[in-house]
C-alpha cells in the first residue's frame, strides 16, 4: 500500500473514530467539532481545486461560502415563516429539504463564480488576489446592508433542515451527512484531478504556451476550475449555516477566506486530502489552544509560519514526503 493511501485511510478513520467515541461517551460537543472539521474540509477541498491544481490564489472564496450559507438561510427562513421568496412573475417558496438547499447553494455559487472568474481571470498574480478580495468585500457589505435578512445581526433558523429518513437534530446523524458529503467531494476531486481536464489544468499552471500549442485555452481551464471550486465551497457554506442554524455577513468576510486558505496551507497545497488534514488540525488547535488562552491565534500563527518555512508541503508533505505530491 502506498504511503499516501495509508495516510488517507488513517485520516478518514480518525474522523469516524472521534465521532463514534464522542457518541459513545455522550459528548455531543465533540461530535459537533468533528462535524465542523468535516465542513471546513469541504471548503478547503473546494479552494484547493483552484489553488492547488490551477495555481489560482483566491482570497475571495468567502463569497461562495457565504452565498451557500445565505441560500440555506433564505430558503429555510421563508419555509418557517410561510412566506414566498418571490410572488411575481412566478411564485418561489422556501424549503427545509436539505438536498434542495444544497442544489440551490451549489448552483448559485457556481453562477456567481462564473461572473467573478470571467472578470478576475483577465488578470493574474497579486491583481487576481486583490480582485477576488474586492468581490468578497462587496458581497460582505451588501449583506450588512440587507435588512430583509437580518443585516449585520444575521438570520436565525429555529430548527435544522430536514433530510429524508434522518433526524438532523441528532449530532451524530448530522455528522454522518456532512462526512458522507466530504467523501463524495473527495472522490469527485480525485477523479477530476486525474482526468484529462486535471492534467491540462496542471499543465496550464506550469506552461500556458504549451497548452495553447496543443489547441486548448488556459482561460477556459482556469474558469472551469474556479467555478467547480466555488460550487464546492458553496456547499460547505450551506452545511455550516445549517450546523449553526444561523447565517450572518461574517461568512462573507475576508477572515473566512483567510481561514479556508489556512486549511489548505496547513494540510498541503495540491494534495487532495491535504485540506482535510488542515481543517482537522485547525479545529484541534482551536479546541486545545482556545482552552489555554483567548489569543490562541498567536500560537496558530507561529505554527503556520513554521509550516510555510520548514514544511512547504504542509502536514501531508511533512509526514509522507514528496511521494504524496499528486495523490
Amino acid at each position: 500500500m502506498k504511503k499516501e493511501t495509508l495516510l488517507n485511510a488513517v485520516l478518514i478513520a480518525l474522523f469516524v473514530g472521534v465521532a463514534l467515541a464522542a457518541w459513545i461517551m455522550d459528548e455531543p460537543y465533540l461530535i459537533t467539532l468533528a462535524t465542523k472539521a468535516a465542513i471546513f474540509a469541504i471548503a478547503g477541498v473546494g479552494l484547493n481545486f483552484a489553488l492547488g491544481f490551477g495555481g489560482l490564489v483566491s482570497f475571495g472564496h468567502a463569497v461562495f461560502f457565504g452565498l451557500g450559507g445565505y441560500a440555506m438561510g433564505i430558503l429555510a427562513f421563508h419555509a418557517q415563516t410561510y412566506t414566498p421568496i418571490l410572488e411575481w412573475p412566478f411564485a418561489i417558496n422556501g424549503t427545509r429539504s436539505m438536498p434542495v438547499i444544497w442544489c440551490v447553494a451549489i448552483v448559485v455559487s457556481a453562477v456567481v463564480a462564473v461572473g467573478i472568474g470571467a472578470l478576475s481571470l483577465r488578470t493574474n498574480g497579486v491583481y487576481f488576489i486583490m480582485i477576488t478580495l474586492a468581490f468578497a468585500q462587496m458581497f460582505y457589505y451588501f449583506a450588512i446592508s440587507w435588512p430583509t435578512y437580518g443585516g449585520e445581526d444575521g438570520l436565525s433558523i429555529y430548527v435544522r433542515n430536514e433530510f429524508p429518513g434522518l433526524n438532523t437534530m441528532d449530532p451524530i446523524q448530522y455528522f454522518a451527512i456532512c462526512f458522507t458529503l466530504l467523501l463524495l467531494v473527495l472522490f469527485f476531486v480525485h477523479r477530476a484531478a486525474h482526468s484529462s481536464f486535471g492534467l491540462l489544468l496542471r499543465a496550464a499552471r506550469q506552461n500556458e504556451e504549451r497548452v495553447q500549442a496543443v489547441g486548448h485555452t488556459p482561460f477556459r481551464l482556469y474558469l472551469t476550475a474556479f467555478v467547480i471550486s466555488g460550487a464546492i465551497t458553496g456547499l460547505a457554506g450551506a452545511l455550516f449555516a445549517d450546523l449553526n442554524r444561523f447565517v450572518s455577513p461574517t461568512l462573507l468576510s475576508w477572515h473566512t477566506s483567510g481561514e479556508i486558505m489556512i486549511f489548505v496551507i496547513l494540510g498541503g497545497v495540491g494534495r487532495v486530502f491535504g485540506p482535510v488534514a488542515g481543517a482537522a488540525l485547525f479545529i484541534l488547535l482551536e479546541y486545545v489552544l482556545g482552552g489555554l488562552s483567548e489569543f490562541w491565534q498567536i500560537y496558530l500563527g507561529a505554527i503556520l509560519l513554521g509550516v510555510v518555512l520548514f514544511a512547504r508541503g504542509g502536514l501531508y508533505g511533512l509526514i509522507a514526503g514528496r511521494e504524496v505530491a499528486h495523490d
